[in-house]
């Protein structure tokens, strides 16, 4: 049974670009069958959806009541500005879901000590 922990919605930087070191993407689906490539892109909103980064692995579904975890893990990501991105689901050409990433531009703290991203 998986477990997540430390969920972002926010990422909170100094300034931007921001680069984010590590992130992961994992999602449970259910109610499918057959074999199809699953996708996870990462889009930009205020960019009319451009895509800053995609990730695609085979997909196997022996039984619709078999629950399929799927886990992407992504390194490095740059958000060039705050704003809004979102993280889409793709069972090949079908969206199945997407989840909003927010980012948020903060103040440096006094003493110089520089919060870079922030789970919020």
């Amino acid at each position: 049974m998986p477990s997540i922990i430390g969920v972002l919605q926010t990422i909170s930087a100094v300034k931007y670009p921001a680069r984010h070191a590590r992130l992961a993407f994992f999602c449970e689906l259910t109610n499918a069958h057959g074999r199809e490539n699953i996708t996870v892109k990462l889009v930009d909103v205020q960019k009319d959806d451009q895509i800053m980064l995609e990730q695609t692995v085979p997909g196997e579904f022996v039984d619709v009541r078999q629950v399929g975890g799927l886990g992407f893990g992504f390194e490095g990501i740059v958000f060039p500005h705050p704003g809004e991105y979102r993280f889409q689901i793709y069972a090949g050409t079908i969206l199945l879901g997407e989840r909003r990433i927010i980012c948020r531009q903060i103040q440096q703290e006094r003493g110089g000590a520089k919060n870079d991203t922030t789970n919020v």
